[in-house]
């Protein structure tokens, strides 16, 4: 049974995966949020190339040279020049939001082992780039009819190639299913396998939601999130980088004006409640942050602000309805998942919590990290899906050997 699990391949786990969307390095950030925006994914690939008009020529050397969700353009959309001009920012390059980092999207050769590809999440990788084989493919349009969209295109290299990414809850996900092959580590607590982590990102409660700025776009690089805690560093809840992904960019308002407690609530499930809106757009003023308010205000209006750059052969995809905008989010499909769904109280486990037990809470919640509290609910660190990776990547080893 060992040998068998060494002995899949990257390809295994792309099974069933959708082809991937891509936008052009020479797109603006308001062609990404359009993107995002028509997507079902919360992330799309950037390329060097564009998969729309780009001879094929060209196209054999494109590459990606990175990704992009909603939390870059609402963090870049909540510094102080692009709050007095949101419309400016917007019409800036793309380029802006992508990380400084260019390890976070790696590309993998299908018959890449498993092994391989757990030392590449394990060396920084967030998402690893994989071409989809015909065994793959066939079974993905099993799962999905491909949307025709105007603002993005699958992306689609020399010989009609197509290209789907894997993440860190893949793996995750893939090794869970193998769990008894890991016996007894899947038992053993997070605390005896040393994978807590003390660094941590935490904001007070009370403190004002723009200085946590820094720390969400952190938690965005690592994975992870930021805690809400009170005086007595006790765990509140949580400004998570998998939450604001449901965002509008109007939440760059919500960042800019809020406290990190009421920044909790304004992000959460439920959107926010009208007096939060409504101190929103008094705080807005009090600023003079007219183009921000301008915004702002059309948006819980239900007026769209992108819809000549976001065409789309479906209606309810290209002109989200006022209920959806005044939620303070935008449903990119007619139901919501269970990523969408998630408030913004915090994923707990214990220092004696099992690994298996952690590993099926953040998948179940669909985030890649978990809170470690004590029982009067002071953060102790967090368990993260890179550190449960190296746990596995010791045991494969001692697999081969």
């Amino acid at each position: 049974m060992a040998a068998r699990l060494l002995a899949h391949e990257v390809a295994d786990l792309c099974l069933g995966k959708p082809p991937l969307k891509s936008l052009a390095i020479s797109a603006t950030v308001r062609h990404a949020l359009a993107a995002l925006k028509s997507s079902d994914d919360t992330h799309i690939s950037i390329w060097t190339c564009d998969h729309h008009q780009t001879a094929q020529s060209l196209i054999d050397n494109c590459c990606c040279v990175g990704k992009i969700c909603m939390v870059d353009i609402i963090c870049y959309l909540s510094k102080e020049d692009n709050l007095k001009s949101p419309s400016s920012a917007l019409d800036s390059p793309v380029t802006v939001l992508l990380s400084r980092d260019p390890a976070t999207v790696r590309l993998v050769n299908p018959s890449a082992s498993l092994v391989e590809a757990i030392d590449l999440i394990i060396g920084g990788a967030q998402n690893l780039i994989v071409p989809i084989n015909r065994r793959t493919k066939i079974n993905s349009k099993r799962k999905q009819i491909l949307k025709q969209e105007l603002s993005f295109a699958p992306t689609t290299h020399a010989g009609g190639g197509e290209f789907c990414w894997l993440t860190q809850e893949d793996v995750i996900r893939f090794l869970l299913s193998s769990i008894g092959l890991f016996s007894p580590t899947g038992a053993y607590s997070v605390e005896s396998l040393g994978i807590i982590s003390p660094d941590i990102l935490t904001v007070n409660f009370h403190s004002p939601a723009s200085t946590a700025l820094g720390a969400i776009l952190t938690s965005l690089a690592d994975q992870t999130s930021v805690a809400v805690v009170d005086d007595d560093g006790i765990l509140i809840g949580e400004i998570s980088p998998f939450t604001l992904a449901y965002c509008d960019e109007t939440a760059a308002a919500a960042i800019a004006t809020l406290s990190a407690g009421d920044l909790m609530s304004y992000i959460d499930c439920g959107g926010p409640p009208e007096d939060i809106i409504r101190v929103v757009e008094a705080r807005l003023k009090e600023r003079n942050l007219k183009g921000m308010l301008e915004e702002f205000t059309a948006y819980s209006s239900g007026i769209p602000l992108i819809s000549s750059n976001s065409s789309s052969s479906s209606e309810d995809e290209s002109s989200p309805s006022p209920a959806r905008m005044k939620s303070g989010r935008y449903n990119r499909s007619s139901s919501y998942s269970s990523r969408i769904t998630r408030r913004a109280e915090a994923i707990v486990c214990y220092p004696w919590s099992s690994l298996v037990a952690v590993m099926i809470q953040a998948i179940t919640h669909r985030v890649s990290y978990v809170w470690v509290i004590e029982k009067d609910c002071s953060v102790v660190g967090v368990v993260k899906f890179s550190d449960i990776l190296e746990v596995f990547r010791s045991h494969l080893e001692s697999m081969t050997n």
